[in-house]
């Protein structure tokens, strides 16, 4: 059975940061292109960055220069650093895995920057 298992979200003031880990488990995780994912309330859910089975890297403009995405393999992680949150960055932050056919989310965790 495949699982991705997000931790790491929670309340922090603005100009501060988290780290959020995704463990997969079932998959080898590092095959796949795995994806960060936010939703806002009341929005729609969105791409925030992703990284490719060939350590490729993408971000929204919204994060570029703030937000860093990374894996360890050997512990089939990938993980988002974020830094200099602002309050915008609220959301449900969900971790994605696809390749080919197959795609994997987690269940999210939350992300709320407020002072």
């Amino acid at each position: 059975q495949v699982q991705l298992v997000e931790s790491g979200g929670g309340l922090v003031q603005p100009g501060g940061s988290l780290r959020l880990s995704c463990v997969a488990s079932g998959i080898i995780f590092s095959a796949y292109t795995r994806t960060w994912y936010r939703q806002a309330p009341g929005k729609q859910r969105e791409l925030v960055a992703s990284i490719t089975s060939g350590d490729s890297r993408n971000y929204i403009d919204a994060v570029k220069g703030r937000f860093t995405i990374s894996r360890d393999n050997a512990k089939n992680t990938v993980y988002l650093q974020m830094n200099s949150l602002k309050p915008e960055d609220t959301g449900v932050y969900y971790c994605n895995g696809r390749l080919s056919h197959r795609e994997y989310w987690g269940k999210g965790t939350l992300v709320t920057v407020s002072s």
